[in-house]
Parts: structure tokens; sequence; C-alpha cells
């Protein structure tokens, strides 16, 4: 394992440790107050002797399998004199890897860095005794999260199981609220503009119009390969099937009632009735009409079995015309692209129907554990509260400075106020995906709106994703709610993911099938019947209810606000 620390002189160690350190140092007293079995160099950074903790994590295939050969954690271990042993998994086989390892009671790491724990498993692995309730921990050992609890108590709340213990650290990135939230939106359609300008053609804003626009890429295929020198055919639309921000359900918002297709298949009315999408009449005739467009030879055959780095690869060779994703460069190019709007549907309705969760930002609740194996949790959680740490949070969220023989995602200086500050460098032609997974860590942190031009700036591909995003969508996200994360009770969370493998899997498939297939009309009674069949009804009942229980403590926080204004006035 390598262990060669890269030495840090001056500004750099200065503000990163004095970001961190003033948080736990400035609490030492405290700590050996509330628990005096515990001396206070244990939880003190730097430590005066090196001790070691045990963490599970995972990393890309295509970067270093040895977390210590990163600059974050080479400069985290200078930083407290804490060493990590990692057992490392290929990100695509962590979830098998993972729950493997945790099989092995008293056998058990410290930890898990990058837990990847849903709600049911935090539940069931508290219960079996595997993973330890964390909220003494924090309000001890853990100034950092502390700071961002108080600022934001619904964070704290929505990492509350319902028997009330804190199992698990989260991650959380802010950049915007609500609707202006960089999260509201995931698959994001981009459309060639200079295919477009090439034809002579407008950006379309309705099914019909955008139907049109790939017949005519599709006829002038000769033309634009030549044109732009492209290597391989011309790809009037493509995507990657039920695959998250690359699946191209946001085209069919404009159909029926307006919902179109979630990630996962929920929405909210405005009359707050928690629906399933893949139900709706009105998805149903968004179906027909993607089905449409593979009759036309309008969609890339390979969309419907293709991996991520077939459709990057296409991409990089400039051959569609229309494709989704999170962000147009890790597919293609800013230069070429614009966003699609939201298009009106043969009705004329336009609706853009916002990600679940979105309106509490980027929010993971499971992303890091402590194990019953853990002897030492106050230097554990005090570690872990480094991740905190604004300056840490940033480097940990995207990458860092200062690296040696590669690009760099940041340079240090300083604020206004004398501190730290990350800028974003500008990465030229490369994949900013690429880059930061070279570098980053993920893991437990938080970046806050408020963090933004004090200790970091945003990074360019971002703020274009926001402020385009913020001009061509937001005044068509009429919908009032999002569904919100929510933290159910062991027995509903497991009754909900027995029913969600069922229901899930087959209304991907067909919708899969129907596309590519069609025949929709033909077996929709028995698809209802069929999802019916699974529990459907059963599903959104126990949803419903935990909408329900969400929007009451909205009303009753805004009660006590009330009352407390009331009281101080």
């Amino acid at each position: 394992m390598n262990r060669k620390i890269k030495r840090l002189t001056g500004l750099g160690l200065a503000m990163i440790f004095a970001f961190s350190a003033a948080g736990c140092g400035g609490r030492g007293a405290q700590v050996a107050e509330i628990d005096p079995d515990t001396p206070i160099e244990e939880v003190a950074f730097p430590l005066a002797e090196t001790k070691e903790l045990s963490f599970i994590t995972s990393a890309p295939a295509t970067t270093t399998q040895d977390p210590n050969e990163k600059l974050i954690f080479q400069r985290l271990e200078e930083q407290t004199n804490v060493h990590i042993d990692w057992t490392c998994f290929v990100e695509d086989q962590f979830a098998d890897k993972k729950n493997l390892a945790l099989a092995q009671f008293g056998n058990l790491p410290d930890g898990l860095f990058t837990a990847g724990m849903s709600n049911y498993d935090l539940l069931r692995y508290a219960k079996q005794g595997i993973i330890i309730p964390l909220e003494n921990l924090i309000d001890k050992y853990m100034p950092n999260l502390q700071a961002v609890f108080e600022k934001y108590p619904e964070y704290r709340t929505m990492c509350t199981a319902p028997d009330g213990h804190i199992y698990a650290f989260p991650w959380i990135e802010q950049l915007g609220e609500g609707k202006e939230a960089i999260q509201a939106i995931g698959n994001i359609p981009y459309i060639n503009k200079k295919w477009l300008d090439f034809l002579g053609l407008e950006v379309p804003e309705t099914t019909d119009e955008l139907e049109q626009v790939l017949i005519a890429f599709r006829d002038n295929a000769d033309a634009i390969e030549t044109e732009f020198n492209i290597e391989g055919d011309v790809i009037p639309m493509s995507f990657i099937i039920n695959n998250g921000d690359q699946d191209p359900a946001i085209l069919i918002n404009g159909f029926g009632e307006g919902y179109g297709d979630t990630g996962d298949h929920f929405a909210v009315t405005d009359e707050g009735e928690v629906i399933y999408t893949t139900v709706q009449e009105g998805y149903k005739e968004g179906i027909k009409w993607l089905h449409s467009l593979v009759e036309q030879d309008l969609v890339d055959p390979e969309a419907f079995t293709q991996e991520w780095s077939t459709y990057v690869a296409k991409g990089k060779n400039h051959r569609y015309g229309l494709c989704f994703t999170w962000d147009i460069a890790n597919i293609d190019n800013y230069e070429d692209y614009v966003m699609l709007p939201a298009l009106a549907g043969p009705d004329g309705l336009v609706n853009i129907t916002r990600q679940n969760g979105s309106e509490t930002s980027g929010f993971d609740r499971g992303r890091c554990v402590l194990t019953t194996s853990c002897r030492d949790t106050a230097l554990a959680a005090a570690w872990i509260d480094q991740m905190y740490a604004p300056l840490q949070s940033v480097q940990n969220n995207w990458g860092t400075y200062g690296e040696e023989d590669a690009d760099n995602i940041f340079e240090l200086s300083t604020n206004a106020e004398g501190g730290g500050m990350l800028k974003h460098l500008d990465l030229g032609d490369a994949s900013p995906v690429e880059v930061r997974q070279a570098q980053s860590v993920n893991g437990p942190l938080a970046v806050l709106n408020e963090y933004y031009d004090v200790y970091v700036t945003q990074p360019a591909d971002a703020k274009w994703r926001l402020d385009n995003m913020h001009e061509t969508y937001l005044e068509d996200m009429n919908s009032q709610y999002v569904y919100p994360n929510v933290f159910m009770s062991i027995d509903d969370t497991n009754r909900v993911s027995q029913l969600d493998t069922d229901i899930k899997k087959y209304a991907e498939q067909k919708k899969a099938d129907w596309i590519l297939n069609g025949g929709i009309d033909e077996e929709w009674d028995s698809y209802l019947q069929k999802m019916e069949d699974y529990g459907l009804s059963e599903y959104l009942g126990i949803k419903q209810k935990y909408f329900d229980q969400y929007q009451a403590s909205l009303s009753g926080q805004g009660e006590e606000n009330a009352d407390t204004t009331a009281l101080e006035n």
C-alpha cells in the first residue's frame, strides 16, 4: 500500500486544517467533559501518535483502486495522523461485494465510507446489530456536521429513522433550491444546434416539430456527415432506456395529464395525490408516440441495449442529433448543443415534471456508516467530521489542487476574508466526469449554497447547466409538489422494497418493449391488471401515507415558526 505523503506547506495545509480543526479542536474541552474516558488527544487532530481505522469504499474501474494513492487522502492522513486501511471494490460490483463483506459478522471494518445504503439496508443492518446509531457521536464529536444540521434542520430530520436514531452520515450537495435547484431535472434533452442551423431549422417547441426535425436529420444524413466530417452514421436520436438521466421520458410530459415519467415513476398531483406515472393515460399516448419515432428509423437501434461507454463513444464522434444526459459535455460538447425546451403535446400542454426529492437538493441518507466492530467510535466520528469541513467537502465532492502530472479541478487562493478559496479551473477538452473521478473521493460531505463564492466557485459546467436550465425550463415547472425524501418504518420499507422489485421491473420492461416493438394499446388493460396483481394500489397507499405525514410536518413547522414569532413580538 502506497503511504507516500505529499508534503503541504504554508497556505494549503494551514487553510484546510484551520477550517477543520477550528471545529474539532475548539470542542476539545467539551468532549473531555462529556466523555471523560476518551482522552482529548484521541479526538484533537493531528494525533500525537498514528492511529488506524478501516473502511470499505468503492471506485470506478477507470481510477486507482487504492484510495491512499489519491492526494486528498494523503493530505488528510498528514492533517489528522490517522491512517486508513481501505478495502476498495470496483463501483459496478460494489453492491454485491458490500453485502458479502457485511455478512462476515465479527470480522467487519470500522465502517463503510461510501456505504450505498438504502433505507431498508440501514434499518435491517441496524436491527441485525451490524451498524450502530450515530446521533450521540454527532453531538459529541462532530461540530462540522452539527453546524450543517443547525443551519438546515430538515437534514437532521431526514437522517433520523422512525425509531429516533441516526444510522448514517449523509451526503449533501446544494446548488439552488426548490424549482431552481440543479437537481430539479436530470435527463435533459440536448439537441444539435449546428445541425439545425445547417439545415435552416428552428429549435422545435412541440412534439410534432421535433418529429419533423428528426426526420430532417435522417433524410439529410449524408450532407450532415460531409459538412461536419462525422465518423460513422448520423443518429437522429439516441438514449439509454430506463437509465436515469439518459432516459427519453422527458419528451412525453406534454401528453395527457402532463406528468410524463420520472426516474422512480412516482409523481404527485396538485391535489396531493401520489400517482404512478406508467399507468396514466398520458403515459400510454406518449409511449405510442416514441414508438412511432422508432418505426420511422429516427431512434438509435442500440438505445435499448447500449452501455454508458458505447453511448459516450458515439457522442464523442459527434453523431447525435438529440441525446439525453445530465451534462452534454460528458457526451459531446457545449458548443454544438442547446437544451431542448419542454415540448407542447398534441393538445398544447407544456409541463416539466421535476425529479422527486429535488426540493432538498442533492441528498443521500445512507452515504457512510459505522459498524459494531468499530472500537474507537470517537476517533472514527471525529475523522469523518473532517469530511464536513467546507474546504474538505468541496474537494471530496469534485477533486483537488496541486496534483502533479495530472489535470486539477481547482487552484487554491484566498477569499475576500483571507480564508481558503478553491477556484474551478478550465478543464479544456477533458471530460469533467473523468477528471473528477480521478481525484474526488465522495463519501460523506456537505456542499451548501452559502459556500459558493466564499469557499468555492461554481464549476463552469454546473453554472452553464443551471443558468440554461432556468432559462429553458423554469417557467414550465408547473407541478406544485414532488415526492419528498421520506424515511419509512422498517416494516413499510421492507414492504415497499418487495413491491418495488416486481412493479418497477415489469413497468420498465414493458416501457422498453412498447417503445421498441409497439403493442401498448392491445396490452394496456392486461398490463394494468398485472400491475394491480403486483400490489400497485398497496404501494401507492404506503407512499401516500408518508407524503401526507411529510406535508403535515411542514404545516407543523410553519405553526411553530408562527408561534415563535408571536412570542417574540
